[in-house]
């Protein structure tokens, strides 16, 4: 396991590096965006000029930090992001030995779900949110304070980290990991908010946005196109999006479906009655496969979030989210086709773009829907038939 780790991690650099050119380059984002964003931290305030910049305050942690090593910005941030995958792997390799009912499954989706995504997952800071989320939900079992405090600096850098608090059990453990997330997230927060000005501006940055040309929510423009839609792709708040009528809509559409799904979740939490050690895995999966699919926005870095929540489920045998995890892989590997090496075929909506990007969307939707229903079943107890018999309400 370690040789392939190895292996696979030197090819990742190597990529992004162009020195093994197999995809196309990767690395703007790291050289040219969060450089850029460095700069402006450097002078003392968040980039707010940039309409790219979308974070939370604590993410200046991880742009300001490659500056803080020995090497260029792009090779600290190269460096960083090994140094959080290495610690994840060992995490999980460390959580199957944990005792009996645990396994190795999940080390194994880490190890080879991180470089099926390609080059991509080593420009863009996603792995290291995603670590930090597998560290919370790793340390859950052992110190609920803990898991919840990694949570919280994992929120602070983006949001959705946050919904992996909803599989904690009732009572102390929810109370203590709610303790330790607003910890982490105050702390990360208050850290960059007193050091630099204008952190607040990430709150309304994305009101405007389109949708994303990758998104679920985008297909039925693409193949719109074909039909004479008079709506454009073009860059929009840093990303390729769908400009044009109809589309306002259909982003409040997303926003309103993503509130439907947090609150079927609230319910799932209120209705669950079984809880194993692979619920509260379980349930941050189905929680942000819910987000991702009904989000107006799906970049290629967020299957990295998926790969790191499915790996964390799967060090536990019980976890009902086996037949997810491949449905997760194989919406990777879909994704490191589309992107970057078909992504003009996407933003052209020609048969091509749209038959990729609609296979991994629809790998995509059918892991969350089978997230749930898997999540549902087993924690939650089916009503007795009429006239069955139970004896759990048999008189003494």
């Amino acid at each position: 396991m370690t040789y392939i780790w190895l292996a696979t991690r030197v090819l990742l650099l190597l990529m992004v590096l162009d020195v093994v050119p197999l995809f196309r380059s990767v690395s703007w984002d790291v050289v040219g965006v969060y450089h850029g964003w460095h700069e402006t931290m450097l002078a003392g305030g968040f980039p707010v000029e940039d309409v790219t910049w979308q974070y939370p305050p604590a993410a200046a942690l991880i742009i300001l930090a490659p500056s803080m090593l020995p090497f260029s910005y792009l090779g600290g941030f190269l460096v960083i992001t090994v140094a959080f995958d290495a610690l994840t792997m060992a995490s999980l390799v460390r959580a199957a030995a944990a005792g009996e009912g645990r396994g190795r499954a999940g080390a194994w989706v880490w190890l080879l779900g991180v470089p099926l995504l390609g080059p991509v997952v080593y420009a863009r800071f996603d792995l290291l949110v995603a670590a930090l989320a597998v560290s919370g939900l790793l340390q859950l079992n052992a110190s609920a304070w803990r898991g919840g405090l990694s949570f919280g600096v994992a929120a602070g850098l983006k949001l959705w980290p946050a919904l992996a608090l909803i599989g904690v059990p009732r009572g102390r453990a929810t109370r203590m990991a709610l303790v330790g997330a607003v910890a982490g997230a105050a702390v990360s927060t208050l850290l960059m908010l007193l050091a630099l000005d204008g952190g607040l501006d990430f709150v309304t940055a994305q009101q405007d946005r389109g949708v994303e040309v990758e998104s679920v929510w985008a297909l039925g423009f693409h193949v719109a196109r074909w039909f004479g839609w008079p709506g454009v792709v073009s860059y929009n708040y840093g990303s390729m999006e769908m400009l044009g009528p109809y589309v306002d809509t259909v982003g409040r559409v997303s926003l309103a479906a993503t509130l439907l799904c947090l609150c079927w979740l609230l319910y799932w939490r209120y209705r669950a009655r079984t809880w194993s050690d692979a619920t509260p895995y379980d349930a941050a999966c189905a929680a942000v496969l819910l987000f991702v699919v009904t989000s107006r926005v799906i970049s290629p870095q967020y299957l990295v979030w998926l790969v790191g929540l499915t790996a964390a489920c799967l060090t536990v045998r019980a976890s009902t989210q086996r037949p997810v995890a491949v449905l997760v892989l194989a919406a990777t590997a879909v994704t490191m086709i589309e992107f970057p090496e078909l992504f003009d075929d996407v933003q052209k909506s020609t048969a091509l773009g749209v038959t990729v990007l609609l296979v991994r969307n629809g790998l995509l939707v059918a892991a969350a829907v089978l997230s749930c229903l898997r999540l549902w079943r087993a924690t939650v107890p089916r009503p007795l038939a009429a006239g069955q018999y139970d004896p759990g309400l048999s008189p003494a």
